[in-house]
């Protein structure tokens, strides 16, 4: 049985959530993760405290914003519907809605075809890279729109993604278990480092992204990246940005390196200035190393998906796309795109995935491509079987992509080298949890993991033994075969399991915890799948409400070096029953 939803974020505990007296409006930035959408019937007692619903304390995400009738939803980085904005026109041979700019944007002006195949890429689309102190001035609406790129003078390992996906560490190999990083302390307790308050925000403001290194914990904030001593919370440095960041890469690469997209100014009334400025952020030295744009026409491109793949950035979009040079920001490559095809976007990690779409958009035919992310070259490819409307990639070594029409349904695992698919793996949605959603997120899914040559499920939360109290439990599927292994990690009663990452050939997952404990991280082992424990949070209540407003449905989690790393995904208005936090940092003394 599904877990009900925690009650509104400014509900007291203890009382039946109320209706708000309106939805929400579309804020500063767009969640990169839909919100769950509320069930029908009034929720039941969940794990929360007895009689109480789950999670009293959560932090509840916005509704889900709706698009017009016949309308595309948004897609990944895209704003959601103005209701108070007139209807625009679209530009001929531009599909309304994914990607597709609303009042307060410049219009889309479609590139011309280039002769060649759907599936290939050139350096010859009609697009500008905007260089550095160049200013686009563009009359909107009666207003003046400025679009600028600049440029900044100036050995980690890649984390997991910050949604909680795999970076497909680990390989393709066997069962083997062991190997991996992260030790078992002496003793697992663990307290609370450091605390960061929820910024303050009359509109919903995004806030994703986040990095661990070796020296560092990074944090996106409103319009603004902050690095953070990973053990003391102490600033060591504040990137200023113009704007919201809308969308962040969930990798690093061996120099400490990442990539995001953001907003070239604060949006006006709640209204998104386009996604449109990329930048390479350094995060041992705390800068931005470059700022670009893409242009399509005369107009900057909006991106849905950024993403650094060795020494590559790549954006993609409805529009158009790019890849740069993460060091010098020079343009690599550009994707070929015509009336047919473009990509989508991109997964990253130690390799380069593309999701290309070619067909009109109620006849869609997807391509998962394996790109050298130097060239742009297409190493191989899978065509997606008919009737698959979204794609998002799990990993990109083992290269696993979850594919649905609604919501996660079916797992692909194709060669890498081939393009040949060796195993579809079927995940009904009321059987196994796993959220992809190639919508809105392309480049990872959450609560799923591929490495070690299989791929780790949760089961869908079902009753525990006490009373109100729910668990679930890990399984793991052979990449080649698709068959289930056997393996199987519970939770235990009250808890429920999250995955995280591979740590060698072990899994790292997070147990949410029960009413009166704290979260637990976990190393299961890929071999013998026998849990240790790593570190187990204060079951204090307020620790545990500000925990429990940060699980990893919808926050992002990140574990290293005997720390956890919890944050939010974006700011709102403060509640006035709780405190939130827009980072919460435990560690142990072993």
């Amino acid at each position: 049985m599904t877990q009900p939803p925690p009650p509104p974020p400014n509900q007291p505990p203890g009382q039946p959530p109320q209706p708000p007296a309106q939805p929400p409006q579309p804020g500063y930035g767009y969640p990169q993760t839909p919100p769950a959408q509320p069930p029908a019937q009034p929720p039941q007692p969940g794990y929360g405290y007895p009689g109480q619903q789950q999670n009293p304390y959560a932090q509840q995400p916005p509704a889900q914003p709706q698009a017009y009738p016949g309308q595309q939803p948004p897609g990944y980085g895209a704003q959601p519907h103005n209701p108070y904005a007139q209807p625009t026109q679209p530009v001929q041979g531009v599909q309304p809605g994914y990607g597709y700019p609303g009042q307060g944007q410049p219009p889309t002006v479609v590139a011309q075809p280039q002769p060649g195949t759907g599936g290939g890429r050139n350096n010859t689309v009609l697009f500008i890279v905007v260089a550095a102190v160049v200013a686009i001035a563009l009359i909107v609406g009666g207003g003046i729109w400025y679009a600028k790129s600049s440029g900044d003078d100036g050995k980690p390992h890649d984390t997991a993604s910050s949604s909680g996906g795999s970076n497909g560490t680990g390989g393709s190999g066997g069962p083997a278990g062991g190997g991996g990083k992260e030790k078992v302390p002496d003793d697992p307790a663990s307290k609370v480092l450091f605390q960061v308050p929820l910024p303050k925000a009359e509109d919903t403001v995004v806030t994703s992204g986040s990095w661990l290194t070796d020296t560092v914990y990074a944090k996106s904030g409103i319009a603004e990246i902050v690095g953070y001593d990973p053990a003391k919370g102490s600033k060591l440095w504040t990137i200023k940005l113009p704007g919201p960041v809308c969308a962040a890469s969930g990798h690093v690469d061996e120099d400490g390196r990442t990539a995001i997209a953001f907003q070239p100014k604060m949006p006006d009334k709640g209204r998104s200035a386009g996604c449109s400025q990329v930048a390479a952020i350094d995060l041992a030295a705390g800068k931005k190393l470059w700022t670009k744009s893409v242009n399509s026409g005369d107009f900057p491109i909006t991106f849905q998906n950024v993403t650094v793949a060795q020494h590559t950035v790549a954006v993609g979009s409805l529009e158009g796309g790019a890849a740069f040079d993460i060091e010098s920001g020079k343009v690599l490559w550009q994707p070929k795109q015509d009336d047919t095809c473009f990509d989508e976007g991109y997964g990253g990690g130690t390799r380069l995935v593309a999701v290309r779409r070619c067909g009109s958009y109620d006849n869609r035919q997807l391509h998962i491509q394996t790109i050298d992310p130097a060239s742009g070259k297409v190493i191989s490819e899978y065509k997606m079987p008919d009737g698959i409307e979204y794609a998002a990639v799990v990993s990109v070594d083992p290269l696993v992509v979850g594919a649905s029409s609604d919501n996660v349904s079916d797992y692909f695992s194709i060669d890498n080298k081939t393009g040949q698919l060796l195993a579809r793996i079927p995940a009904p949605k009321d059987t196994y949890g796993g959220r992809c959603n190639g919508l809105t997120q392309i480049d990872g899914c959450r609560q799923v993991v591929a490495g070690n040559g299989r791929l780790y499920l949760t089961t869908e939360e079902h009753d525990g033994k006490a009373e109100y109290s729910k668990t679930n439990e890990i399984v793991a599927f052979d990449l080649k075969t698709g068959k289930p292994t056997g393996q199987r990690a519970e939770a235990g009663d009250g808890y429920t399991l999250s995955p995280l990452r591979m740590d060698g050939g072990n899994l790292l997952a997070y147990k949410s915890p029960p009413y009166n404990k704290g979260g637990q991280i976990v190393s299961i082992d890929g071999g013998s799948f026998k849990s240790a424990t790593l570190l187990e949070n204060p079951g204090t209540r307020n620790v545990h409400e500000g925990e429990t407003s940060l699980l990893p449905e919808y926050a992002e989690l990140l574990y290293g070096n005997g720390r956890l790393y919890m944050s939010a995904v974006y700011a709102h208005k403060p509640s006035a029953y709780s405190k939130e936090y827009l980072v919460m940092a435990f560690g142990t003394d072993g």
